[in-house]
Parts: structure tokens; C-alpha cells; sequence
């Protein structure tokens, strides 16, 4: 079964930072969870498909028929030890909550505020519900997060390149697998949050310096908001996830946009300007090449 074509930022807090003391369900969930980054892609993909087939259709995944959040919540989650991560982290365990039923929650909230007319009436029709009960329902959701951001962001298709300015490039974890439907098959890296943050502030300031309000600043103000939400014994993990399955093995052995991103910060340091074209250059054609597919699927 393919993986979603999703890539991921994930934050590992320590178990502790969930509550003193942690939930006794969380706390069973995290000792017995055989759940794996592989598998967390098909998790969310499966919850989400049982809650269209559902009768009747629930608003959002792991939900139950009258509204309220189902166990799962509390269960799908990921577990990493501080030893796999470059840096000071922990105490362990370090939990990264899937949060689906929240997530889904604050997407369905930009859609009802983005979506064209037309569309955002045609979901709510599907779904029986209006537009204020959506919009209450997703808060209610979003309300009951342990913290004021959920602990997994995703994009689909492609990987925002501010978010390589977080990682040591050096620290990738690269598995091809045999083939790229392999679930052992992973593009990776992990870093303690301290460094991340500190990579994340020293990019926005240069960004900002430099390019003013562009899109690359605006992504790396709210990459650094968003992790001042969590424990700093945490760890980090920026994951191609799904995208995998779409870049070829010499591809993927040979990508550099980690490095990339980091030299392009460096030309943009240096105003070494012929540098900094070439180099957003080639990363622009690489990953439009990946996200260009999603218009052909």
C-alpha cells in the first residue's frame, strides 16, 4: 500500500512535559506502541477513509458519532529514544502525538476561511453540518490539545526549504530499502531542539535582513512560533515521509537540498549573488519537478 505522498515536521517532547503526572492512558500507550514513522502515514490515511465510510460520515477523523474525540487520540503516538537524536534531549521518552483528529481541525477551519464558496458549500452539504457547527466542532477539537500547537506539521508533495535550515545536513538518515514501496525506505534527520531553535532564529533574522517579508521569512516566523510551544529537552525530526516512493535511489542518495539551503543562507551572508541564483535554482527545479506531479495524479 503506497504512503501518503506527505513530508513531515515533527517535535518529540518528553513524556513528562505532558502532565505531572502524564495521562495514565498516554502513559500505556507510550509503553506498548508498536506504531513506527513508517507506519504513521498509513495510520492517518486509514482513520481518515473509516471516518468517511462511517454511518454517518464523521466531521473529522478519530472522532466518534456524537462529536467526542475517540481513544485513539490518546494512543497514536510515536516514541524515540534521546540516543537517536544529535544533541541534549530528554529525559526519555521523548512522545510525538499524532493528533490527527486536532490537525484535521485546524485544516478544516483554513478551508472553511480560504475555500472558494462553491466548494466550502458542496463539503458542508457532504458532511450535513453548516459552516457555524464546523467551525464549532473544530474548535472544540482544537481546545482539547495538551499544548497551543499540535506536534506534527505536513505538507503534501513537496518540503518547504526553510525547513532544511533547521538540520545539520551532515545528519541524515538515508534507508532505500529494496524499492521505493519499501516501508523501511526514509529520508530523515533528527536535532535537538535547542538547535533548532537557534538555527531557526539565526535564518528568520537573516532572511528577514535580506529578502524582507518574503515567503521564506514568513515560513521560518511561524516554524520558530511554533516551536516555542514545546519542551527544549525535545527533539525535532524534518521527514520526507511518503515522498519517497517518488525520487529514484541515485535521486535520493544524491540529494543535497539540506546543503543546498545552508549554502544559499551562507550566499545570502556573503552577497555573493551568482551563488545564491544558481543554487535556488536548481533546488526550484528539483522539488517543482516532485510537486508538479500531484497536477498529473
Amino acid at each position: 500500500m503506497l504512503r501518503p505522498f506527505v513530508a513531515y515536521l515533527r517535535v518529540y517532547e518528553p513524556l513528562s512535559a505532558f502532565g505531572d503526572p502524564p495521562p495514565e492512558q498516554l502513559v500505556k500507550a507510550v509503553a506498548t506502541t508498536q506504531l513506527t514513522r513508517a507506519d504513521a502515514g498509513e495510520r492517518e490515511q486509514f482513520m481518515w477513509l473509516r471516518s468517511q465510510t462511517a454511518a454517518p460520515v464523521r466531521l473529522l477523523p478519530a472522532e466518534l458519532a456524537n462529536g467526542r474525540p475517540a481513544p485513539s487520540t490518546l494512543t497514536d503516538v510515536l516514541v524515540l529514544d534521546p540516543s537517536e537524536v544529535a544533541g541534549t534531549t530528554g529525559p526519555a521518552p521523548l512522545v510525538c502525538p499524532l493528533e490527527l483528529r486536532a490537525r484535521s481541525a485546524a485544516a478544516l477551519v483554513s478551508f472553511l476561511g480560504d475555500a472558494e464558496p462553491a466548494l466550502r458549500a458542496s463539503v458542508l452539504e457532504s458532511s450535513g453540518v453548516t459552516a457555524e457547527t464546523a467551525r464549532s466542532r473544530a474548535g472544540a477539537a482544537l481546545g482539547r490539545l495538551t499544548k497551543a500547537a499540535v506536534h506534527v506539521l505536513s505538507t503534501t508533495w513537496t518540503v518547504p526549504l526553510p525547513w532544511f535550515a533547521l538540520v545539520d545536513p551532515d545528519q541524515r538518515r538515508l534507508e532505500l530499502g529494496d524499492g521505493r514501496d519499501d516501508p523501511r525506505r526514509e529520508m530523515s534527520w533528527r536535532v535537538a531542539m535547542p538547535d533548532a531553535v537557534h538555527r531557526a532564529g539565526e535564518a528568520r533574522e537573516l532572511v528577514e535582513n535580506t529578502l524582507g517579508d518574503s515567503g521564506p521569512t514568513r515560513i521560518l516566523v511561524e516554524t520558530e512560533r511554533w516551536l516555542a510551544n514545546f519542551h527544549p529537552g525535545s527533539a525535532v525530526e524534518l521527514d520526507y515521509g511518503g515522498l519517497v516512493q517518488l525520487i529514484a535511489d541515485p535521486l535520493l542518495e544524491s540529494d543535497t537540498s539540506a546543503e543546498e539551503v545552508h549554502n544559499i543562507l551562507e550566499a545570502l551572508r556573503s552577497g555573493d549573488v551568482e551563488q545564491l541564483a544558481e543554487l535556488f535554482n536548481d533546488l526550484r527545479d528539483y522539488w517543482s519537478e516532485l510537486a508538479a506531479r500531484e497536477h498529473c495524479n
